[in-house]
């Protein structure tokens, strides 16, 4: 039997994936747009992106906005291989049930 490829454990979560899917696509995103794009809760999604941060797959952007806090995110050149590698291996495990 050949090896299993490794999935990601940073990225295989279902939010996780879902947002490096939607950074990959933009420039950058803020906080609100993600939460409405995942449907998330903030606290769930705040959550994920601290791991997604500490493992160096996104970038954090902290400002204000017409005296509103607005937090941008941006998929940095890790996260991107990171995605890729992931997407990769989701193709081998998968083999030609696709």
């Amino acid at each position: 039997m050949p090896e299993l490829p490794e999935l990601n454990p940073v990225i295989h979560g279902k939010l996780r994936l879902a947002v490096l899917s939607l950074l990959v696509a933009v420039e950058e995103a803020d906080f609100t747009w993600l939460r409405t794009k995942t449907g998330s809760t903030d606290g769930n999604l705040g959550a994920q992106m601290v791991k997604l941060e500490e493992a160096g797959y996104v970038t954090v952007e902290k400002r204000f906005l017409e005296r509103k806090p607005q937090t941008l995110y941006r998929l940095t050149d890790a996260g991107r291989h990171a995605l890729a590698e992931y997407v990769q291996a989701l193709r081998e495990l998968l083999g030609s049930a696709l």
